[in-house]
């Protein structure tokens, strides 16, 4: 061999160069070669000179300090198996196999081969023989005998020379280059034909279901690398070929837009292959690259919905660095458009920017593997041993965090300014429209959990600007990423922490096919509607309701409407002996321990949950309201004696005498640590405690005999039927797992507001205000007297009117304008004898011409009466 050889190799984050290792002297022009860092850079041209593009700079800083060449000596580039693109210079009689030798001494392994245009060169060959191009690419890969996948290295191969053939011109590849595409639709399927096999033989095996998850898919995957299919489509994608169109749409193969080419299993693991495409398109095409573009699009969302990463990417600090100059993209054009006039950003870079961060956030998560954020000193003493991208995540984060505080900024001067310009459902359209703020602030919240000065920076944006987050918050649609504004509840109106539960339950459905229809007997209303309700599958409920009364012409959100208020009122009275009124306040309902008399008590509990859960999702306030006790339940709270003054006022005010008694008035009471309970019939005795009845209270232990009092009261004596009905509420959200983030959101007040409407006297203003008219004038006699008779009635026979008017009977907690249309009074051509009637699901009230102020009156008074205001009029 009369050739030598060396190899420098640059450590793109040490910056230090490896030893030469040298082949034995000849008295030819020695072979070199230098290694540079970059995995993913764009492979140099045939045309490149020795400063070419090519991994990150380093093949060109290598080249210059290499020996010029002569006129017998070759100049190549050798893209390893590491990703690593090497510089070579080598006297044209070397051979094949020379080059691979001292690669093998370089470190790259013994049984290798290097490939041309997708084509093996023997090891015996020189390189004159071969004839090979000027800064021609090679590419080293393990032989093709070590391999499970024979066909697939066959197939790869075979694109990688169709490609290259294409691109050069070469007279007999052209007709194969149409079908590029057809060939990587052919590779996709083989690997998933391949994980279906694996499956198969798998199945039942220990471990076979972990293992039948994508191993051959991603062996395939990496072999399309490896035999330079990847790089040779680029290659002939971003050339002058004729045949380029052909190289875009097989790299589109590997972009799920189409479903039917990319099978799931592939789809999952195809990151790899679309971060060697981001690559080589970003350096060689530029960042504007629409191909480039939607290559990133299609990384960021694969690598966000992956269940498990490809073997080369399981480490969460390669991952990381591998990603971070695409998500730096992606934050630049989100910034970009925040600052704009309009501060929007476009779905689609709003999805890919959610996607990366997501992606980011779970890897450096697992870094740092465990509970809560990295402090400042952290990351920053980190960043100085190499894991710079902690620093640079963070910094992106805060330039992200500084320009979410301009944009709040910007829109407090806007609401301060538009409020008495623009109507209500104007600034309602204009605030949705802006929702995609709240997205990026819900990426740094996820971050927050990382970087500790992250999330303290966040509260105080966030604190500084609470009139625009509330106006983002309650006019933002539906979205389940918003519940980390739980945490901040403290800064929202009533409002936005309505819209934010409301988000936990379902929208149901407009089209009646998809509602679960019921037909009831007022005669059996509480026993009919527990058989359809608590039957019912969750699905069927969340869908939405549609419910008619029989022999009754009327259907629609009215008649639901006062199918609720009737159920409810049925449900929670105290003859069913499931929940008992507080004392002091008849509306309010906590759970009744001596339930277990009936038989079907756990059952009805779950269909109480259920009806609760319902009322809410459909936005009916039905007048009942639930104990502060069995409100801390369903929050996962614990309870404590102040929380139980309004459900027993007699043992609170018992409590609180114990606590402020001297050690010998404790002694005097002789209690213990048990209490009496009532159960079928019979009284016992309930230990607090085990040994309870044994233990004496003393002044040194009230505290605690109060707390196991209060527990065993409101929560173990009650447990199962508290778990029913827990759990009856919980199958109407969208994700029960979010149970206990719906009621941390609200205060017990802000449930009253939903649940139960208001319970003030009916601001007669209001309603005139809110009512307009049909056939008649708002100045008319008639419509005079029809207010003067409303005036006069009692705050009932109000209820009762606005019941059989709206089916509303407890208004919204802001009155008729949280009605969801205004009220109407419609003239009718009846006779001055007929009664009026009403179009509920409509709040249309239909009026005779009565001829009096005492006709008019006296046919009111008829209407208000219980049992008619619970019929309806004509339809």
């Amino acid at each position: 061999m009369s050739a030598a050889l060396a190899c420098h190799r640059r450590n793109p984050k040490r910056r230090r160069d490896a030893p030469d290792h040298a082949l034995p002297q000849s008295s030819k022009q020695p072979l070199m070669a230098h290694a540079g860092a970059g995995a993913g850079a764009a492979e140099p041209s045939s045309s490149a000179s020795s400063s070419a593009s090519g991994a990150d700079g380093a093949s060109a800083a290598a080249a210059a300090s290499s020996p010029p060449a002569s006129p017998r000596e070759a100049h190549f580039f050798v893209r390893a198996t590491d990703s690593k693109t090497i510089a070579m210079h080598a006297g044209w009689d070397d051979t094949v196999g020379a080059v691979l030798d001292h690669l093998g001494a370089c470190g790259y392994g013994r049984d290798l081969r290097l490939l041309y245009a997708g084509r093996q060169l023997p090891p015996e060959a020189t390189l004159a023989e071969l004839r090979l191009p000027q800064d021609s690419t090679l590419h080293l890969a393990a032989r093709l005998r070590s391999t499970q996948h024979p066909h697939a290295w066959q197939l790869a191969a075979h694109i990688a020379a169709t490609a290259a053939g294409a691109e050069s011109g070469a007279a007999s590849v052209p007709a194969a280059a149409f079908s590029l595409d057809e060939l990587v639709k052919e590779f996709i399927l083989r690997a998933h034909r391949a994980n279906l096999g694996l499956s198969r033989h798998d199945r039942g095996a220990p471990g076979g279901e972990d293992r039948a998850t994508g191993d051959h898919a991603a062996e395939y995957l990496d072999i399309f690398l490896q035999a330079g299919a990847a790089l040779a489509l680029v290659r002939l994608y971003l050339s002058k070929s004729a045949f380029r169109s052909y190289a875009e749409r097989a790299i589109k193969c590997f972009i799920a837009t189409d479903p039917s080419s990319l099978p799931m299993d592939v789809l999952v693991l195809t990151a790899p292959v679309l971060l060697e495409f981001c690559r080589l398109l970003s350096l060689a095409a530029g960042k504007k690259e629409v191909l480039y573009r939607s290559c990133r699009r299609s990384l960021a969302s694969v690598l966000s919905s992956r269940p498990r990463l490809p073997p080369s990417m399981n480490s969460p600090t390669r991952l990381i660095e591998q990603i971070l100059p695409f998500a730096r993209e992606t934050v630049d054009v989100v910034l970009e458009g925040l600052a704009s006039m309009s501060m929007m950003v476009s779905p689609i870079d709003l999805d890919e920017f959610s996607n990366f961060f997501k992606v980011m956030c779970q890897q450096a998560r697992h870094w740092i593997s465990g509970e809560g954020s990295m402090p400042r000193n952290l990351y920053s003493r980190e960043s100085e041993h190499g894991n710079t991208w902690m620093w640079r995540f963070h910094n992106m984060s805060m330039d992200m965090l500084k320009r979410l505080d301009e944009c709040l900024k910007r829109l407090e001067m806007d609401l301060s300014l538009s409020s008495d310009s623009i109507g209500v459902t104007e600034s309602q359209t204009i605030w949705a429209a802006r929702s995609h703020i709240l997205v990026v602030l819900t990426e740094l919240d996820f971050i927050s959990a990382i970087y500790e000065d992250v999330g303290h920076n966040l509260q105080l944006v966030l604190m500084a600007h609470r009139a625009p987050l509330n106006a983002l918050v309650r006019c933002s649609k539906r979205n389940e990423r918003l519940h980390w504004l739980v945490k901040h509840k403290n800064l929202l109106c009533f409002e936005a922490r309505r819209n934010l539960v409301f988000m936990m339950l379902p929208e149901g459905k407009d089209d009646f096919g998809e509602l679960h229809e019921m037909l009831i007997d007022r005669s059996h209303l509480l026993d009919e509607s527990f058989n359809y309700i608590a039957q019912a599958k969750h699905s069927e409920l969340r869908g939405g309701l549609f419910m008619e009364f029989k022999n009754e012409e009327a259907t629609g959100p009215g008649v639901l409407r006062e199918w609720f208020c009737l159920v409810c009122q049925a449900l929670f009275s105290p003859k069913q002996v499931l929940f008992s009124p507080c004392p002091e306040d008849k509306r309010r309902f906590y759970l009744n321990e001596t339930s277990a008399v009936d038989p079907l008590h756990l059952k009805y509990f779950t269909f109480a949950g259920r009806i609760i859960g319902l009322a809410l999702m459909h936005k009916v306030q039905v007048g009942i309201v639930l104990d502060r006790t069995l409100f801390l339940h369903l929050a996962g709270r614990s309870i404590t004696l102040e929380d139980i003054s309004v459900a027993d006022p007699v043992k609170y005010a018992s409590c609180k005498r114990i606590l402020e008694m001297n050690a010998a008035e404790i002694d005097d009471l002789y209690l213990t640590f048990s209490r009496g309970a009532h159960e079928l019939g019979t009284r016992e005795i309930i230990d607090l405690c085990p040994g309870g009845q044994d233990i004496s209270v003393n002044i040194r232990n009230r505290d605690q005999y109060i707390d196991l009092l209060i527990k065993n009261t409101f929560v173990d004596s009650i447990s199962a039927q508290l778990t029913h009905f827990t759990q009856g509420f919980t199958d109407i959200l969208v994700n029960p797992d979010h149970r206990k983030e719906f009621f941390e959101c609200l205060d017990l007040e802000d449930l009253d507001r939903l649940l139960g409407g208001s319970n003030d006297t009916i601001n007669l203003q209001d309603w005139k205000s809110h009512t307009q008219y049909n056939g008649y004038k708002e100045k008319d006699r008639l419509i005079t007297w029809f207010w003067k008779a409303v005036e006069r009635m009692p705050i009932e026979q109000q209820r009762q009117l606005l019941f059989f008017w709206t089916s509303v009977k407890y208004l919204p907690s802001d009155g008729f304008g949280g009605l969801s249309s205004k009220l109407y009074i419609y003239k009718t051509s009846d006779s001055p004898d007929r009664l009026p009637s009403s179009q509920t699901c409509f709040y249309r009230l239909c009026l005779p011409p009565y001829t009096s102020l005492k006709m008019m009156e006296n046919q009111l008074q008829k209407i208000t009466q219980e049992h008619v205001s619970c019929s309806f009029g004509t339809w």
